[in-house]
């Protein structure tokens, strides 16, 4: 066959199923989001046999329940998109646990795969995988794994090819008993009476529904004799508790474990291993001590920012500057020659190579974060990092998973603010999305590394870089500010409980290299794709400004661009920067943090060298208005992204508007404080 196959790839999160989703298709990926929600995702092509094969990496999740947007894309991608073959990842040193999401996709119907991912680590578990038994018992192909080291991968895209071809279609059947499955039929047969069409399955919809599914409720509920439906519905539950003594879908559960208990009986073996600790439990007896965790937390994040600051900033920025730096030369002397009109040499040299030159001279530094949170990623210690920081925000009466999206939002605040779909409580989600924006992303660090480079490159806090240390200290400020103001959220405006936080620690495991640069890839890139559009017009608009009108200086006070800045310098005066430039660089940061570095090259007039850029902000700003505007840079409205995202994840104009006044207003706040404090004790 030649047509192009469809594989959706299913599994809990931790099972490795990225890692097999990064070993497939490489860097032939595309990551977005599904139409309609926040919930990212991943798609890959590959090669086989002659053959192009689609790969959907589906959102990892426990279950195809209606509790989270990742449970209800997953399930209605398999079940809506009709994919070719499903390829469930297993962890299989946690088979047990892992087997309810496989009763659940085997339950739609799904042509189903089993991925026995991480077969290496089951041996050293004591766990002996009866594979043709599973394979039986279950009725689907189990194909074992180690993703991180490319071991099955060809023999389980193989068997997924055949299975996706084959027309036969097996079907896994659940007994729930007698009194669930006349319910079933019941609910069936109410349905079909009242004309429903369904995209689902009918009996899928009927467990469903006995189930108390929200999703699916409301989904028959606005059908055409809905009503009718419920009632059914409802005189079925009734019957099934009487019957059975408790909650139907709490039976229902019952019954699915009570059949992946025998699966697991007729094909696994288990050793009786007592009191044997794994090398994971031994290093987490370290990392997550309730004394230790939080220190080493913060140890790990002040030499990311080192060793970003040193080698990403310090070295490698070295060379795209200087790049940048002959590369304007080059252009203006070429244009000079060729006799072009000094506004084209300005706009070239000054606006683009300038405005954009001063930004990518960071690139290195970009990249060099993202590397390093990719390791610990891949690593799994930022599993860890949540687990540790929820103490601290359960002792703040914040709910744990706040936690997760605030190290989520230090990679990006979008993806911080995407990653609050997991809270189930209205009130913690709503917080975690309203202070996630002051969490510092490495966008802000391009506005860090031109003021750290001007004013604390070479100073030395005895074998520490001063440079790293103020950027590590932003990001606490950032962090403390968020769960502040969370504090506040939670007593003053929402009410409610806080719900439990249950997190999975995965096992630590080496970061694969082809892993790491993906992952480093996929979000710096993002970085890119904003110097090509956001940034790139920003900086135009800026230059165009700062040469209007006609017959102006080009980028002085008398400049359009000069006037707006005049009119707003004022509020900033009490901060310590009260200068035109600065305030006209805050304005052009509402569409990216990394505009700012841009607009100051291009007001400057520096040219593509970042050194000359960095010599201008030297003999503008004094060591104490750096910090101060550094401050602000963190805590003042995020980018315009962040904004779009706060008002899809709330649905609400209200609450994005709120969020680009009240931390306007902290940032100034803050920054004023410290820079009138700091000129009070004499530093100035």
């Amino acid at each position: 066959m030649s047509k192009e196959l469809v594989i959706a790839l299913a599994g809990n999160p931790n099972c490795g199923k990225t890692s097999l989703f990064n070993e497939l298709t490489g860097s032939k990926q595309h990551v977005g989001n599904w139409a309609g929600v926040t919930v990212e995702k991943k798609e890959g092509k590959l090669k086989f046999q002659g053959r192009t094969i689609k790969v959907v990496d589906l959102p990892g999740t426990y279950s195809l329940g209606a509790y989270s947007e990742d449970e209800v894309v997953a399930r209605d991608f398999i079940l809506k998109e009709n994919p070719d073959v499903v390829i469930n990842v297993v962890d299989a040193t946690n088979i047990d646990r892992n087997l309810y999401l496989t009763m659940q996709l085997l339950e739609t119907g799904a042509k189903v795969v089993l991925a026995l991912n991480m077969m290496d680590a089951t041996e050293s578990k004591g766990i002996k995988i009866n594979i043709p038994k599973l394979e039986t018992v279950i009725g689907i192909s189990a194909i074992p794994t180690v993703a991180t080291k490319g071991k099955g991968i060809k023999e389980l895209i193989a068997e997924a090819v055949k299975v996706g071809d084959s027309t036969n279609k097996k079907e896994y059947k659940i007994d729930y008993g007698s009194e669930v499955e006349g319910g079933i039929k019941q609910i069936e047969k109410a349905m079909e009476e009242c004309g429903v069409t369904l995209e689902y399955p009918s009996d899928w919809t009927a467990i469903k529904l006995l189930e108390n599914d929200e999703y699916i409720k409301n989904y028959i509920e606005a059908k055409e004799n809905g009503k009718k439906i419920d009632a059914e519905i409802q005189k079925s539950v009734e019957e099934i508790t009487a019957s059975v003594g408790y909650d139907v879908d709490a039976y229902i559960i019952d019954k699915r474990y009570e059949n992946i208990d025998k699966i697991v009986k007729q094909s696994i073996q288990k050793a009786q291993i007592q009191n044997i600790e794994t090398a994971s439990d031994k290093i987490d007896k370290v990392i997550t001590n309730r004394w230790l965790g939080i220190p080493i937390f913060a140890i790990i994040m002040f030499l990311m920012y080192q060793i970003s600051i040193t080698f990403g900033n310090g070295f490698l920025g070295g060379f795209v500057d200087e790049g940048f730096g002959a590369l304007g030369t080059l252009v203006g002397d070429g244009l000079t020659n060729i006799g072009a009109p000094d506004l084209l040499n300005s706009f070239i040299v000054d606006g683009l190579i300038g405005g954009i030159g001063s930004v990518l001279v960071f690139l290195p530094l970009i990249f060099t974060m993202y590397f390093l949170i990719a390791i610990l990623e891949d690593s799994g210690y930022m599993a860890r990092a949540a687990y540790v920081m929820d103490k601290l925000m359960s002792s703040l009466g914040l709910h744990g998973k706040t936690a997760v999206s605030l190290v989520i939002g230090s990679g990006c605040n979008v993806a911080g603010i995407m990653s609050t779909r997991t809270l189930e409580s209205r009130k913690d989600r709503m917080i975690a999305i309203l202070i996630n924006p002051f969490v510092s992303c490495p966008a802000r660090l391009t506005v860090y590394g031109v003021f750290v480079a001007a004013f604390f490159a070479n100073t030395k806090l005895g074998i520490i870089n001063a440079g790293g240390f103020i950027i590590f200290l932003l990001y606490v400020l950032g962090i403390v500010v968020a769960v502040l103001a969370g504090k506040f959220f939670s007593d003053k405006v929402f009410k409610g409980e806080n719900s439990y936080f249950v997190m999975e620690l995965p096992p630590y495991r080496i970061p694969t290299p082809k892993g790491v640069l993906i992952h480093m890839w996929e979000k710096s890139s993002v970085f890119l794709k904003k110097m090509g559009t956001v940034i790139l017009g920003v900086v135009i608009i800026v230059w165009i400004l700062s040469n209007l009108p006609a017959g102006v200086e080009p980028g002085t006070k008398d400049s359009v661009l000069g006037m707006i800045g005049s009119v707003i310098a004022p509020i900033f005066k009490p901060a310590g920067f009260g200068d035109w430039q600065s305030g006209v660089a805050l304005i052009t940061g509402f569409a990216a943090k990394e505009a700012v570095v841009g607009t100051l090259g291009t007001v400057y007039g520096v040219g593509g060298e970042g050194v000359h850029l960095i010599n201008a902000i030297h003999n503008t700003f004094t060591p104490l208005s750096a910090l101060s505007f550094m401050i602000m840079t963190l805590l003042y409205v995020p980018c315009v992204a962040t904004i779009g995202a706060v008002k899809k994840e709330t649905n609400s104009t209200k609450w994005a508007v709120a969020v680009v006044i009240y931390t306007c207003i902290i940032g100034w706040v803050f920054a004023t404080v410290f820079y009138q404090v700091g000129y009070l004790l004499g530093f100035r």
